[in-house]
């Protein structure tokens, strides 16, 4: 027997979550309104480390930016895992190699929906360790005398990171944007690292997340280092260490860039940790 009004179909959800915003920045759960039936909610995970630049170090992905709707059950809790942002790549002292990649993000995860951690930046070596890693976005590729690919970002969460280039770096995907390859030539008098890809706002509360970070250069070249993007990332460094990235914001940690004179290698900046918001809607 038909229970609504004898209309043939799908039977939509009424909820009465009266709008209200929670917002999660560490682990833990959420409990919703014994009216509230529907949520729009954004899962947002750790961003990846930027990479220590023997040359130039690649900024860190954004980690994965999910906004949808789920139907869910009144007066119920939700557990929220909080991603951590991955670790900066770290450099040996003095001039010798072994300057590290940076370390991928950790996912968070609400209610059976998993986004996924930033890829960390490449390191500015020349071996296998300067390709940026795959990600929610993906790290940016460092630059030494070789140059290293940007990683690839996973499909509806970001996007993928910036190639590097003669001692110099890619950025590391966004959310709104993949991140910027490097514009550094070998016997180029110019050119610069790529700045990390833009975050994007949530529909939620207007604040922008999931900023790739930027990518470093060695200190004693023409150029600049790479900005950071738009929602938490961290800058690249020239000749210094890469920028922290925002916490609670999944931006990716700026990537570093060798100083010549007193030679020295530093470390990449840290992602930003991850953070899950809540709309409980009002909804016929």
């Amino acid at each position: 027997m038909a229970t609504n009004g004898g209309i043939i179909g799908v039977s939509n959800k009424t909820s009465f979550g009266k709008c209200t915003v929670t917002t999660k920045t560490s682990s833990g759960d959420i409990t919703t309104q014994p009216g509230t039936r529907v949520i729009q909610t954004a899962i947002i995970s750790g961003g990846g480390g930027g990479a220590a630049g023997c040359g130039g170090g690649g900024g860190g992905g954004a980690g994965g930016f999910i906004c949808k709707e789920i139907n869910v059950c009144g007066n119920t809790p939700y557990t929220a895992t909080i991603g951590a942002g991955g670790a900066g790549g770290t450099g040996p002292e003095g001039s010798g190699p072994g300057c590290a990649e940076g370390t991928t993000g950790s996912n968070s995860v609400f209610a059976c929906n998993t986004s996924s951690g930033g890829g960390g930046g490449g390191s500015g070596e020349d071996n296998s360790t300067n390709v940026g890693q795959a990600g929610g976005s993906g790290g940016g590729g460092g630059g030494n005398t070789c140059a290293g690919a940007g990683g690839s970002g996973t499909a509806c969460q970001g996007n993928d990171g910036g190639a590097g280039n003669f001692v110099s770096a890619g950025g590391g995907g966004g959310k709104n944007a993949a991140g910027s390859a490097s514009t550094r030539t070998p016997g180029s008098p110019s050119g610069n690292s790529g700045a990390g890809g833009a975050g994007l706002s949530s529909p939620i509360n207007c604040t922008t997340y999931a900023g790739g970070g930027g990518g470093g250069i060695k200190g004693d070249q023409p150029g600049s280092a790479g900005a950071a993007g738009s929602g938490g990332g961290g800058a690249g460094g020239k000749g210094a260490a890469g920028s922290a990235a925002c916490a609670n914001t999944g931006g990716g940690g700026g990537g570093s860039g060798r100083r010549t004179s007193p030679a020295s290698n530093f470390p990449g900046g840290t992602g930003g940790s991850g953070i899950v918001v809540v709309k409980e809607l009002n909804k016929a």
